[in-house]
């Protein structure tokens, strides 16, 4: 394949695309790098940005960093471009999470480009959804989007998802009463004033309401502070979970899971479904064990989804391209 010399206008126009991507919290604990005579986006983990507290492996940073890349190959695609990853390629320097050879002509990949306007249309819904069943034929996209990267995507039944459910409030009851545990989520809060201005973190204007009722299992970024006009809500009784799970649990199965995540969240998005996720129940070990399957689900469960139909989230906040991207 040829390779045409990358402007910085296009370069900034795929990382801020890329950064589009959920990460824990919104810390988006990512950082690139550009060398332009090779065309090579070098993905890096920031660890200034790691959840010390409940993140102690760097498992969720991973993950959220493969959002990223997956989102960098599909707006690679849309621009005309394919992609070339290597994940891991420097074992002397495991911050060096991801590099992306960008080369032209584009590779006959209709499926990634297809999925870019979802980039920028998928946002955390902490709203209610319906209690409406997504239809088979949309469950076995979200599946087929998992496999495709390398991962799985169970749609847990009843008394699985009953048990998942009781994970997470116990993982709450935990949040609750242990102030360490708490220590990340206040961190990474805005509130008031500081809210208006944010550039990561979870603003308050994107906690959704107070749950009176339901099920839905969703962390409740307020805690026990007030947050003005919040409101409170009957969120849904029957939550529709499914938990994406890696073979391994490695870095690259957790880059591999980011990337299996990104594209069920931007396939979901395009079905139009609404979608938020959880790590609640996967931030413990002993309660990580208890989420998967025993009977039908394998390997190691990666992320918690909640998926419905129903109202969109606010955007969350993102930082400055230029505050992530260097250009050399």
């Amino acid at each position: 394949m040829a390779t045409r010399q990358l402007d910085s206008t296009t370069v900034t126009t795929l990382v801020a695309e890329a950064t589009a991507a959920p990460s824990m919290h919104n810390a988006q604990p990512w950082r690139f790098r550009f060398l332009p005579d090779e065309t090579l986006l070098l993905l890096y983990a920031d660890l200034r940005r790691a959840m010390h507290r409940t993140d102690p492996g760097n498992r969720a940073l991973h993950i959220g960093c493969g959002a990223a890349l997956f989102n960098l190959r599909v707006a690679a695609a849309h621009a005309g471009l394919t992609p070339e990853v290597r994940l891991l390629p420097d074992p002397a320097d495991p911050l060096l999470l991801a590099a992306v050879h960008l080369v032209e002509p584009a590779a006959n990949d209709g499926d990634l480009r297809r999925l870019h306007p979802a980039i920028s249309r998928r946002h955390t819904s902490r709203y209610p959804f319906a209690e409406q069943d997504i239809p088979e034929d949309v469950r076995a996209a979200l599946r087929a989007a998992a496999v495709r990267e390398g991962a799985e995507l169970l749609f847990p039944g009843r008394w699985h998802t009953e048990a998942v459910l009781e994970l997470v409030r116990d993982a709450e009851g935990r949040e609750t009463l242990d102030p360490d545990t708490r220590e990340d989520l206040t961190h990474w809060t805005r509130l008031g004033p500081e809210a208006d201005v944010a550039t990561d973190g979870v603003p308050e204007y994107a906690f959704g309401p107070h749950r009176r009722d339901g099920k839905a299992p969703l962390r409740d970024f307020a805690g026990r502070r007030p947050v003005a006009d919040r409101g409170a809500a009957d969120f849904e009784h029957n939550p529709q979970l499914a938990l994406l799970s890696t073979p391994g649990d490695t870095p690259a199965d957790w880059l591999l899971a980011g990337q299996a995540l990104e594209r069920v969240l931007l396939e979901a998005t395009s079905a139009g479904l609404a979608t938020s996720l959880t790590s609640h129940p996967l931030e413990s070990p002993d309660l990580r064990l208890l989420a998967r399957d025993p009977v039908s689900g394998s390997g190691h469960v990666q992320m918690v989804l909640r998926l419905g139909y129903g109202p969109g989230g606010p955007a969350s906040p993102r930082r400055p391209v230029r505050e992530v991207l260097e250009l050399t």
